[in-house]
Parts: structure tokens; C-alpha cells; sequence
């Protein structure tokens, strides 16, 4: 007989395979808390290509409710919040079928304890039973909306800065019905517990990590790319407005000066799913992939990865497993914020296009120089990005008791900041 205690999980997006930033945090979520818990799943699946590892999902799980989203109609759905006064992404992932579930399996199982993955997924916490909640918010989602606001034209810079000011509303009320609130970097939790003082107590950081065994330069691959030139590469969801913009600029402004320095020089694109602004990219010397079986390959043979984002909240999954991979990196001020490593040893910083130039043409020069900082890189994963001891956060969490919640949150900040301190 299973004798663990029952427990909600709560994710706006199935997650598995952990083949994107969100799915990654996700799934190794969930096998955290399937170590001590039989995990009660709801979810979203959004991609009909996901169908297949619905099953997989039984290894971790006692019970699960999977909603098939069709994005196009969820998209009309959340235009009711201009009508109700809501933030857009509410209605987007409302659903009365998936409320009924997590009311009925929450009273059939005697659960007490949830974890809701990602602000809108915490709409369906308000039920009775529940004594434990924790929200993962990952980042503070209102604000990455007012900051896509500055680029957008009217009327969606309107929308943007509306949705922007909804969500930090929504955002700050599940925080203050939720028993802790996690972020994914100090930086994140500093400005939330600015924007909610309310909650300031409540809010803790638990920071991403990256498998350094399955993510490791040691793994024997083929070279994925052709004969020719050096390779810069890019990874990630190529959907994802913040990563279009990263590699649209990092094409138009930065690219060709490189390859008037290094005329064979290419630039592949990885990731699924590629945006018609990405497709528009690819010629003789830019590869646009669309999504592959494995991105190891493509990190283990690049001379210098790329992470030019200008709009980056939170630690970004693709950096550290390109350092995992003891590939030399260079990334945008934005990403480095939250990165705990040093720059100009274990990888590289630039803002402006000259920048870029100038950090990327010299690892490309000195192959000695990026072999080391690779290096640095994969021997700082290893020791300040483990999952298991960043995940451990969850357990303190939701063992806490009563008024031991805010304690518990509180030492789980404290112990963030003496981590990074002996970093």
C-alpha cells in the first residue's frame, strides 16, 4: 500500500518531455515532488504532438486530468477578460472541466497539499480542502508584459501594458491566498516582494538547475552540421516572442559583421516550432532547424553559443546546459543577471552589436581560450546548479505548518543569499 500523502500539481503546460524552458523546470518538479508524494496532475496540452507522452506521465504520477487546448479558440476565450476586467491569460487557461477535476480529486483523495506551475494555473487553488498552497511563479509575468510594451505598436502597447497591470493584480492576490510564492532568481523575488509588500514574507527564490549528466561534453555525438565555417548557435522555443527577437536582431545587426571578419562563418537557429520572422532568416549562411531529436549534438559541435536576449527574465535553461556542455557562451546583460558564474571566465557578456563582434570573434580566434571557458562553465553547472538541492526548497516548503509557513519561507530566502554569498 502507498502510504504517501497525496498532493496537487498544477502546470499550464504537460510537462513532458522537458524539451523547452518551462517544460524543463516542470518536469523535474514533478519528479521531485513524486519522491514523496502520489502526484495528482492537471494540465494543459497545447501541442497535439505532446499526445504521446501522455502515458509516460504515469511513472510519476497517481491520477491525472489533461485538457487538450486548442490555441486559436484560447486565444478568442481570453478576450472575455476585456469584458470581465481580468488579465487576458486567465480566461486563456480557464477551463470547467479542469476546476470540477481538482475539485472532486482534491475531496475524493483528502488532499492537502498543492503546487500550482505558473500564475494562471493558481485560479484553481480556491478550493476547499487545500492547507498548503505554493505557487511557482517563476518569474514576474506582469512585468515581462509592461516591458513588451515599450516595442510593440499601438493598439498592442495598450494591451500589453493592460495585461501587464491585470496580471501584477492577479498576480499579487494569489500570492497573498498561497502559503509561499516561488521565483526562479533572487533578482525576481526582490522585485515581486517590491510590487506585493504584502506577501514580502511569504516569497522565496528556487532556482533552476540542469541535469550535468545528461548535458555533458563527455556524451559521445556525431557532428550535426555540414562541412564548412565555425557555428554559432542559438537554442530554444522558437516561438517564444523574446527568443524571435533575440535571434531577428542578433541576424540583422550583428551577424553580418561578424561574417565580413569570418566570410565562412554560419548561424544555426535550433528549436521548435520556428516563427515566420525565423523561417525569414534562413539563407546560405543561417540554419533554421525547426525542432530535433536531440540538442546535444548541436551543443557538443558549435564553436560559440549565443544568447543575445534582450528581453530576459529569470535564469535562462538554455545557458546552462550549453555550459554544461563546456561550450563557451556569450549573453546579453539581461541573461547574465541571473546567472552565478563569473564573466570573462566562464562565459562572456555584451550589450551592443560591437560588443557581440568583438567577444565573439576572439573565442572564435582562440579556440584555446573558448575550450577553457567551457570548461570554467561546465565545472560551475556542476556545482551551483543541481536540481536535487535547488527542488529541496519544495519539501521545506510544504512540510512548513500553520504559522511555520512564513518561517519557512523566510530561511528558504536566507539560505539563497548564503548560498550565493559562498558561491
Amino acid at each position: 500500500m502507498d502510504t504517501r500523502p497525496a498532493l496537487l500539481y498544477l502546470v499550464h503546460r504537460i510537462p513532458y518531455p522537458p524539451n523547452k524552458g518551462d517544460k524543463v523546470r516542470s518536469f523535474n518538479i514533478l519528479r521531485q515532488l513524486a519522491r514523496g508524494h502520489r502526484v495528482f496532475l492537471g494540465t494543459f496540452l497545447d501541442d497535439p504532438a505532446d499526445d504521446e507522452h501522455v502515458a509516460r506521465l504515469g511513472e510519476w504520477c497517481a491520477g491525472m486530468h489533461v485538457v487538450r487546448l486548442a490555441p486559436r479558440l484560447a486565444r478568442l476565450a481570453s478576450l472575455r477578460g476585456l469584458a470581465t476586467g481580468e488579465a487576458l491569460s486567465l480566461p486563456y487557461y480557464r477551463d470547467r472541466g479542469m476546476r470540477s477535476w481538482v475539485r472532486d480529486t482534491v475531496c475524493a483523495q483528502g488532499i492537502r497539499r498543492a503546487v500550482a506551475f505558473s500564475g494562471p494555473m493558481a485560479q484553481y487553488l480556491d478550493v476547499p480542502g487545500l492547507e498548503r498552497r505554493i505557487v511557482d511563479f517563476c518569474d514576474v509575468d506582469s512585468a515581462k508584459w509592461t516591458r513588451y510594451a515599450a516595442d510593440r505598436r499601438w493598439p498592442m502597447s495598450w494591451l500589453c501594458r493592460r495585461e501587464g497591470r491585470r496580471l501584477l493584480a492577479f498576480e499579487r492576490a494569489a500570492a497573498a491566498a498561497a502559503s509561499a510564492s516561488l521565483f526562479v532568481t533572487e533578482g525576481e523575488t526582490e522585485l515581486f516582494r517590491a510590487l506585493a509588500p504584502e506577501s514580502q514574507r511569504r516569497v522565496a527564490t528556487m532556482r533552476n538547475g540542469v541535469d550535468a549528466g545528461h548535458f555533458s561534453a563527455t556524451t559521445a555525438v556525431s557532428c550535426p552540421y555540414p562541412p564548412g565555417g565555425p557555428v554559432l548557435l542559438f537554442t530554444g522555443a522558437m516561438d517564444y516572442w523574446p527568443n524571435v527577437d533575440a535571434v531577428s536582431w542578433f541576424a540583422r545587426e550583428i551577424f553580418p559583421a561578424l561574417r565580413t571578419r569570418m566570410p565562412a562563418l554560419r548561424f544555426y537557429i535550433v528549436g521548435m516550432n520556428p516563427a515566420a520572422a525565423v523561417q525569414a532568416l534562413a539563407d546560405r549562411h543561417v540554419a533554421v532547424t525547426g525542432i530535433v531529436p536531440d540538442v546535444r549534438p548541436y551543443l557538443a559541435h558549435a564553436d560559440v553559443v549565443v544568447a543575445p536576449m534582450r528581453i530576459a527574465r529569470g535564469i535562462q535553461n538554455k545557458i546552462l546546459e550549453a555550459m554544461a556542455m563546456a561550450r563557451a557562451v556569450v549573453v546579453s546583460g539581461a541573461a547574465a543577471a541571473a546567472l552565478d558564474a563569473v564573466p570573462g571566465r566562464e562565459f562572456e557578456i555584451a550589450e551592443a552589436p560591437g560588443d557581440y563582434v568583438a567577444r565573439i570573434a576572439a573565442l572564435l580566434r582562440d579556440p584555446a581560450r573558448a575550450a577553457a571557458m567551457g570548461a570554467a562553465a561546465r565545472q560551475r553547472v556542476v556545482a551551483s546548479y543541481s536540481w536535487e538541492a535547488h527542488l529541496a526548497v519544495l519539501d521545506r516548503l510544504l512540510d512548513a505548518v500553520g504559522d511555520d509557513a512564513e518561517g519557512a519561507a523566510a530561511g528558504v530566502v536566507a539560505g539563497n543569499r548564503l548560498m550565493e554569498i559562498d558561491a
